[in-house]
């Protein structure tokens, strides 16, 4: 999720990850794993660290005594995070997690000393012998909750607060465009765009100012729950992002878009407990179970969400990809051809995409 170089992620290469789902060895007398985990914010009650922290505590469960866990929260991006993860490596962690993209560089820094340490850098694209990369497909949820949205606005304008303008943002933003486009072809998405990822007021700010433009649903990609809990003041709907969000928004909320790292964090884990562990690159998905959209609020009717479920497995599938042109091109908000007519995005175009969908108001900050 953070701070991404977002040119440069199109020299990653991906496969799509299998989850071994075999037992743990039961009597081992082995000694356990130790795994490490760095969080770029506090461990709070919904948002991406909150699902890495759960991730964490799929490990645990799966694993019991086979397995120790430290993890160390809120570490800024940089000079304090190569710290952090060093100190993890030379106290004994056999496996550290570093979850945001401003990990990578310190990740690999302190790999290069501890090439006996296995290191998964979430978000990151550079890979190394003993450095692997891992990524979600969040692009999906975002167009199965664009359907969502397009089926439960009244107006057919919804809001997006966004982060920063890389290519993981603008594959949300577009996604999310074009599912609402889907089942309402005047839908209209209005974008504020932050410059930072997590930053409660100011996100809360960006919300306020779009419900005064006619927006009655909002999405976003930030790092809190701001954005759920100014959609529950102001009686409008939004869409939960990294985690469920009911409980900031028990009106509001119409779906969340859910990362699940458990199954991938404890075969990564296992691979290590059985000398299996090899480098490389996963962009999970929907197929993958990484990324899951349900967690309906009581205001969907139940058609809404046997639509949006059913369009879930059709991912899952292969059958339906929201970077797919029908019969008519796709066009950026310039009027330009994106996706020729019956053609499909490729990953690596996915990954440096730079542009704005019809249907979103604004420019691209340049």
């Amino acid at each position: 999720m953070y701070k991404n170089l977002a040119a440069t992620l199109v020299a990653a290469c991906f496969f799509s990850p299998v989850f071994s789902q075999t037992a743990p060895a039961k009597g081992s007398a082995a000694e356990p794993v130790k795994a490490g985990f760095v969080y770029v914010t506090p461990v709070t009650e919904a948002g991406w660290t909150r699902q890495h922290d759960e991730g964490r505590k799929a490990v645990e469960a799966a694993l019991g005594a086979q397995v120790k866990t430290t993890f160390v929260e809120n570490v800024p991006e940089g000079a304090d995070a190569e710290r952090v993860i060093r100190d993890l490596a030379a106290t004994g962690h056999q496996i550290i997690f570093t979850p945001s993209f401003g990990y990578m560089e310190p990740t690999l820094k302190v790999a290069q000393d501890y090439p006996g340490v296995k290191f998964e850098s979430i978000t990151g694209y550079k890979t190394t012998a003993n450095v692997a990369t891992a990524n979600a497909r969040y692009y999906e949820g975002r167009y199965l909750a664009g359907i969502a949205a397009g089926r439960m606005s009244k107006t057919g304008v919804a809001g997006f607060v966004a982060g920063f303008p890389i290519p993981e943002v603008l594959q949300g933003i577009n996604a999310f465009t074009l599912g609402m486009r889907s089942v309402n072809p005047q839908a209209m998405v209005k974008v504020v765009w932050l410059n930072v990822w997590f930053d409660p007021p100011k996100e809360r700010d960006a919300a306020m100012a779009l419900f005064n433009q006619d927006v009655d649903v909002i999405a976003f990609h930030t790092g809190s729950t701001a954005v759920m809990a100014a959609a529950q003041e102001r009686g409008k709907m939004a869409v939960a992002y990294h985690s469920d969000m009911r409980r900031t928004g028990p009106d509001a909320q119409i779906v969340a878009i859910t990362h699940q790292w458990g199954n991938y964090y404890t075969e990564r884990v296992r691979a290590v407990q059985n000398g299996r562990w090899k480098s490389g690159n996963v962009w999970g998905g929907v197929r993958e179970g990484m990324i899951r959209v349900g967690d309906f609020g009581r205001r969907v009717p139940a058609a809404v969400q046997h639509e949006v479920l059913a369009a879930q497995k059709a991912v899952g599938a292969g059958r339906l990809h929201p970077f797919r042109a029908g019969k008519a091109a796709v066009r950026d908000n310039e009027g330009h051809e994106v996706i020729p007519a019956g053609q499909t995005l490729s990953d690596p175009q996915i990954l440096q995409m730079n542009w704005l969908a019809e249907g979103v108001q604004g420019k691209l900050p340049r």
